[in-house]
């Protein structure tokens, strides 16, 4: 059953590369819009690299694409899509607003609990309510959760980067970081602070590859799609996902 799925969906997938690919002039140039948010993205320092960036690059190779990274905080990357810069986000997770600007083509990408990081025991987090009357420090542009997204009883303060947010935790300018499970405890591990993680969290949704509605890499999506169910197949996804879990809990 395995060998006939595989089959399947290379008859899917193939056409495209073989358009795309060595029989024709030239491959398809996919330009994808990414922040620098170690271990997803790693886009300083050399070749683009990250657990989102990984997987994206074996669906690339399948379907004979060559791939272009513009590295910009997360809220200039939307601004990029909606502009036309850019063709694919990776790892956004689905609003009622994103979906104005992109298709949410693929959840390539596993769910990751929200946490929220603490230095002073006075801003341990133990319920939703503890939140109220703490700054809270979250990165420009990010989704979270809806009640915590559309809450504005909370005070938010914005950075760029979470390494920034924990270096704002440090000075005091911030009580609380909340952040995806793995980019927090990479980003406190990156700067040798020793943070505390609170006991309340609230559990991860599946984050996505999008494609920009305004992009002609849209009417690839089917071929994406299966070009993630191969490689899901073949065990390479879930071999990613387990290099970079092991990783951050070394």
């Amino acid at each position: 059953m395995r060998v006939f799925a595989t089959a399947v969906l290379m008859a899917l997938v193939v056409p495209v590369s073989a358009q795309q690919g060595t029989e024709t002039v030239e491959a398809l140039t996919v330009t994808v819009g990414a922040n620098h948010a170690p271990p997803y993205r790693i886009i300083e320092g050399g070749e683009p690299t990250g657990l989102y960036v990984d997987i994206f690059q074996e669906i690339a190779d399948r379907l004979g694409w060559k791939v272009h990274y513009r590295e910009a905080p997360f809220r200039r990357v939307l601004r990029m899509v909606q502009q036309g810069e850019v063709d694919v986000m990776l790892g956004p997770l689905e609003t009622a607003e994103r979906t104005e600007l992109m298709e949410f083509v693929a959840p390539a990408f596993p769910p990751e609990r929200r946490l929220f990081f603490y230095l002073n025991a006075e801003n341990r987090i133990e319920r939703y309510a503890d939140l109220y009357g703490r700054a809270i420090g979250i990165l420009e542009g990010e989704s979270y959760f809806s009640r915590f997204d559309t809450d504005d009883k909370l005070l938010k303060e914005p950075a760029p980067r979470y390494e920034n947010l924990m270096l704002m935790m440090q000075k005091g300018r911030v009580d609380v970081v909340i952040a995806p499970e793995l980019v927090g405890l990479y980003a406190v591990e990156k700067l040798g602070l020793d943070v505390k993680v609170s006991p309340f969290f609230v559990p991860g949704e599946r984050s996505y590859i999008a494609v920009a509605k305004n992009s002609p890499v849209l009417k690839y999506a089917d071929d994406i799609r299966a070009a993630l169910k191969l490689i899901e197949l073949e065990g390479i996804h879930e071999d990613l996902v387990l290099k970079y879990m092991d990783r951050v809990a070394e």
